[in-house]
């Protein structure tokens, strides 16, 4: 049985998806999630599920081995950042390679970067009056947005959408997508 451990800053959607869609797989489960805001929605959701959570601040993560060592002893298969606004520490990633995954609310290398999450992704697709933008599912190295694609999907911008609208369609492909990819990362080869 794979082990999923998933990171989150807000509400959580993506991290209930994955617990909900996990739940009764022979092949993984997510066992943890970790939180850098202690009033994050996904806290609420995780007792909901009963799963465990965990809230932690800037030195635990970045600073010291605190969160390096909870993650070593919950030993994942996979690491998830699901909605998480921090940039991943390099310690962190080298204890982990190849076992941390981002998804990103745009077609990267497009809409990538620091301070590139949310609303501000919409939007800039607006202001840039694109006419696609979707998902991407990435690897994570040592820069924002950056790590080796592993899966896209992509949905239309018409003119009149808003970034609601945008953000919209991005939940839709976020929801469909994210678990099946996860999926695929972790099924056992035969």
């Amino acid at each position: 049985m794979k082990r999923i451990v998933i990171f989150a800053s807000g509400g959580g959607t993506n991290a209930e998806n994955l617990i909900t869609f996990f739940h009764n797989s022979d092949n993984a489960s997510v066992i943890q999630v970790l939180t850098n805001n202690p009033h994050a929605k996904v806290l609420d959701r995780c007792k909901k599920l009963n799963v465990s959570a965990l809230s932690f601040n800037k030195i635990a993560f970045t600073e010291t081995d605190d969160v390096l060592n909870i993650l070593k002893a919950s030993k994942p298969d996979l690491i998830i950042l699901a909605g998480f606004l921090w940039k991943f520490p390099e310690h962190i990633i080298a204890e982990f390679p190849n076992k941390v995954i981002n998804i990103h609310p745009a077609l990267l290398p497009k809409f990538g970067g620091k301070g590139m999450y949310g609303k501000h992704v919409h939007e800039a697709v607006i202001k840039s009056k694109e006419t696609e933008t979707g998902i991407t599912i990435h690897y994570v190295n040592e820069n924002y947005d950056d790590g080796a694609i592993i899966f896209q999907a992509k949905c239309e911008v018409k003119t009149t959408d808003s970034a609601d609208d945008v953000a919209e369609k991005i939940h839709e492909l976020e929801m469909k997508h994210f678990p099946i990819v996860v999926e695929k990362l972790i099924k056992p080869t035969k």
